[in-house]
């Protein structure tokens, strides 16, 4: 059986936030169809990672680095998204609040803030972008206004915009911030049943309750340095969490489910 080539595939990277170091000889790799989630604290690097591999980003054009994405170290970025569906805080924070439910999820065609006259739809992207809302349970919001929705209902139309061009990947940044238990519970289940699917998932953040039963590989990140990557149930421990975000923490346990809490000092 011939494997994926991998969806990210950084070596000897060094990369700059402005006039800040994120990475220096960074080297990491993303396997194609393996689940990850990609676990660390606030200015670890998780973002600028997540930019890097969005193209937002770019490392240094050194002789000793290297980057593949999806197996080529040059593509075309309308290619790449067409293969990796994004959901990201940043897009949900900038997206523009008068955009209807319905042009949200077509503007995924286009990687938009919106859709714009100039932007033709055929009859099978309209038809494309229904049946993802219908998948998602959000058809009877197609008409509301985004600004007006529920941070869960937002969250799920963004999940439909990743969705319309049914890539293989989903990159989805700390998912449930924001969102009260049921819709924490609910756009969880969305996400599990993509994976179910086929679809390979690749989660970014720093709460263990997002990590789904079916992700098993995770990456610690912290200080712009990959400090550990290996199954989860050998990562998710009290030691190595505590580690992780320098204050001790105790892991509960629960059909596949991960919570934090706070340790004895």
């Amino acid at each position: 059986m011939t494997l994926p080539p991998p969806i990210l595939d950084i070596q000897h990277a060094t990369v700059y936030r402005g006039d800040s170091l994120v990475f220096s000889d960074f080297s990491f790799v993303l396997q194609g169809g393996e689940h990850a989630a990609i676990v660390g604290p606030n200015g670890a690097g998780k973002s600028t990672l997540l930019k890097v591999l969005t193209g937002e980003v770019h490392p240094l054009a050194l002789d000793e680095t290297r980057m593949r994405l999806f197996g080529k170290e040059c593509w075309n970025v309308w290619d790449v998204r067409k293969k990796l569906g994004i959901v990201s805080y940043d897009l949900q924070r900038d997206y523009l609040i008068c955009a209807e439910g319905r042009t949200v999820v077509l503007s995924g065609f286009y990687a938009s803030n919106d859709t714009y006259d100039h932007q033709a739809f055929t009859r099978d992207q309209v038809g494309r972008a229904d049946e993802v809302m219908r998948e998602l349970g959000i058809e009877s919001f197609a008409t509301r206004v985004f600004g007006h929705l529920s941070t869960g209902e937002q969250r799920r139309f963004l999940l439909g915009r990743a969705l319309v061009y049914d890539p293989p990947v989903l990159v989805l940044d700390e998912p449930t911030s924001g969102l009260d238990l049921k819709s924490c519970f609910q756009y969880l289940d969305l996400v599990r049943a993509q994976i179910h699917k086929g679809k390979t998932v690749v989660l970014v953040t720093h709460h263990l309750h997002e990590i789904p039963p079916e992700i098993d590989r995770v990456i610690f990140l912290k200080g712009g340095k990959v400090v550990a990557d290996s199954r989860k149930s050998a990562l998710l421990c009290n030691d190595h969490i505590s580690t992780l975000f320098d204050r001790p923490i105790m892991l509960a346990q629960a059909n596949g489910w991960y919570q934090a809490l706070p340790g004895l000092s």
